[in-house]
């Protein structure tokens, strides 16, 4: 995740200060000696780090905090509130029509990732029960028109398309007027991009935003790109006002400087982000959660949120009582475990929940899901007799399913085994005594066979 460096960082001067039961001026200063090194070293903006830091110093300096009987925590609170603030705050939605079709308007540089977003946005607001259409305007780089069919349809949107001869703006015009016939709830309208900042780029944007009147002008900026992102959204903030920015490749290894300085520096808030190469993998941006997942709090809105969109509530109330009634079988994991990586990556789960960041087996391991192909194949070589009840899975049988699933019998014995840890884990859960995260490592640890392979960051 981009913020990894910049999260270990400030979470280890946080635990230093938690740690004292008093604190002094001098504690705090070297507190945030810390956080403005680890802000500097994730390339936020020099600016935004000066003022963060002094916001945080003196609302820290407050006789609320210095005479409190927990000022360590109350500073963690403080760090957590400016990074939300830093990021937006509350954040904001897009500007919906309650009277006709919603025009977004998508801008960036050419590399941005701006069509692939404009496809994963129309993908997200069909899973909102949005009609979509995407309307194709690039139409000066080479099968950039294909390119938005291809993704448009996969993400099951129209797509408005009239080749590369026509004028762009007229192109946006016919869509506009198209998508209003046809009743969409949503036209996403895909714009041509540059190289770099130029003012034929800006003339045209201008000209396309005059003449369908979108209700918000997204700019696509690349996280990866870290200061010049915050450049480049500066440069449109100037020539072509944009109302929101959407960051992808917030799932890259760049150091999040880009995320943290865009709002303070342009005032323009992050609506959307890009968590993956998936069309699924787009998010709403929450500012908040943001700040928790940095510090370590976890991010339990979300993963509801993700969970919600994958599980039946039926089924949930179903697997719930076979929990309690210890029924969980072979089969119910093997769904279980679909729906899990259905959610995501498994890092990025694990990131959400509240304490997994002090974890470093969890978080800084990257699970080959490859091998949970594996593990999915050894159940499905066995009989539905065998994944109601493991035990009677003896060495015949075990020799049977290793050679069905094209492993060995001791990656067999290894998941029966593992099978019953996550049981008990899962019962624990189900009747409310939930463990703590270290147990939950410890059972996630050995929870699929064959051994994931670890590849440490």
């Amino acid at each position: 995740m981009v913020f990894d460096q910049l999260s270990d960082r400030l979470q280890a001067t946080l635990s230093d200060v938690r740690s004292r039961g008093k604190l002094s001026e001098a504690d705090i200063d070297r507190a945030m000696r810390e956080i403005r090194l680890a802000l500097l070293e994730a390339d936020v903006n020099f600016k935004v780090v000066k003022g963060f830091t002094s916001r945080v110093k003196e609302r820290s300096l407050g006789g609320d905090v210095m005479g409190s009987l927990d000022p360590g925590q109350q500073v963690v609170k403080i760090v957590n509130e400016e990074l939300t603030d830093l990021m937006g705050g509350s954040g904001r939605d897009l500007a919906f029509s309650q009277n006709e079709t919603t025009v977004v308007l998508m801008a960036g540089l050419q590399g941005s990732g701006k069509t692939t977003a404009a496809a994963k946005l129309a993908r997200h607001l069909r899973e909102e029960g949005k009609n979509v259409a995407v309307a194709a305007c690039d139409v000066y780089r080479p099968a950039a028109v294909d390119q938005v069919v291809t993704m448009g349809k996969r993400a099951g949107a129209a797509v408005y398309e009239q080749g590369t001869d026509r004028d762009p703006v007229e192109i946006a015009e016919w869509a506009v007027a198209q998508a209003r016939a046809e009743n969409r709830d949503v036209l996403i309208i895909d714009t041509a991009g540059r190289l770099h900042i130029d003012e034929d780029l800006m003339a045209e944007l201008a000209r396309i935003r005059k003449a369908t009147r979108p209700h918000d002008v997204l700019l696509v900026v690349d996280a990866m790109t870290g200061q010049d992102a915050v450049g480049v959204a500066e440069s449109f903030a100037d020539a072509a006002e944009f109302d929101g920015v959407v960051m992808t490749k917030l799932d890259g290894d760049a150091r999040g400087g880009a995320a943290l300085s865009v709002k303070a520096v342009t005032g323009k808030p992050i609506i959307y982000a890009s968590t993956g190469e998936k069309l699924e993998e787009f998010e709403r941006f929450h500012p908040d959660r943001m700040a928790s997942r940095i510090l370590g709090m976890g991010d339990v809105l979300s993963l509801i949120e993700k969970a919600e969109k994958q599980v039946d509530e039926q089924e949930a109330v179903d697997l719930q009582e076979k929990l309690k009634k210890q029924q969980f079988t072979l089969e119910d994991f093997l769904q279980q475990m679909r729906q899990v990586r259905r959610m995501g990556p498994l890092g990025n789960i694990v990131g959400m929940l509240p304490g997994m960041g002090a974890l470093k087996q969890l978080k800084n391991a990257d699970v080959d899901e490859r091998e949970l192909d594996r593990v999915e194949a050894i159940i499905l070589s066995m009989t539905p007799a065998e994944r109601a009840n493991p035990s009677l899975i003896n060495g015949s049988r075990r020799k049977r399913i290793a050679q069905g699933s094209g492993t060995r019998v001791q990656a067999v014995n290894q998941l029966v085994k593992q099978f019953d840890q996550v049981a008990k884990l899962m019962k624990q859960v189900a009747t409310g005594k939930m463990p703590d995260p270290q147990q939950i490592a410890q059972q996630m640890s050995g929870a699929a066979a064959p051994r994931p392979k670890i590849r440490r960051r």
